[in-house]
């Protein structure tokens, strides 16, 4: 069984300028990924790990951190309207003409969602290995909103309602349809997924894995303010 580990990081960023290689606790965030993944490799011996990027300098801190590359991103997969599915393909089939075998698995790890551990991956690529017909499967945790309750959208008359609508009544959220957030911390895929023309994670065959801890990423700079304070402070509920 071959894995391939992907660290798919772009040089830019706008909400939180340079991200990917900002200093978390002294250590730049891509490291935490990097550091998970060789955890898993060393698990699974048939693994290799990738950095997909367009940034020099990411390719320069992540050497640091123990990943050396020789992948670039080419340009057109690069800029922000680019689905990031398409990203992972190259580098799958880059690495793959490269080392002359196909791989059976993919884990694409989110460097700006990094509080995962190996006991987190481990269990949900064995989640994944039960399931034959499952293409896939993303961590995620439980919604704090819910459409079928406390969510609305404008709707075609122009005014508002839930952005689902229930089967029978819901008065309390408790009452209603059990929802997740993607978390964009891991995603695992069966290599077959690439070959099926799906363009997002989500799909008719998807797995989650529900994090059982903190999990959240990085969009916004107060993210990073929360992060840095639970790691610097020992305030994680979980060994990182």
């Amino acid at each position: 069984m071959n894995i391939l580990i992907t660290i798919c990081a772009r040089g830019g960023s706008k909400g939180i300028p340079g991200k990917n290689i900002k200093l978390l606790n002294g250590k730049p965030l891509i490291g935490y990924s990097i550091d998970v993944a060789k955890q898993f490799q060393a698990k699974f011996g048939q693994t290799d790990i990738a950095l997909s990027t367009d940034s020099d300098e990411i390719i320069q801190v992540a050497e640091s951190c123990g990943l050396k590359s020789d992948y670039k991103r080419p340009d057109y997969l690069a800029n922000d309207t680019v689905g990031k599915i398409d990203a992972i393909r190259d580098i799958v089939l880059c690495s793959e003409a490269k080392n002359g075998f196909k791989y059976d698995f993919i884990l694409d790890l989110d460097v700006t969602s990094p509080l995962r551990n190996l006991i987190d991956l481990e269990t949900a690529f064995h989640t994944l290995l039960l399931d034959a017909n499952a293409v896939n499967l993303f961590s995620v945790r439980e919604a704090g909103r819910s459409p079928y309750f406390n969510m609305v959208e404008q709707k075609d008359n122009g005014y508002y309602a839930h952005v689902k609508s229930p089967q029978g009544e819901v008065f309390t959220r408790q009452s209603a349809p059990t929802v997740y957030d993607l978390n964009a911390s891991f995603y695992f895929y069966r290599r077959s997924f690439f070959e099926l023309g799906y363009k997002g994670a989500i799909t008719d065959k998807s797995l989650i894995y529900k994090v059982p801890h903190t999990c959240f990423d990085l969009d916004h700079p107060i993210d990073f303010e929360i992060i840095s304070f639970l790691i610097e402070n020992d305030k994680l509920d979980f060994n990182l």
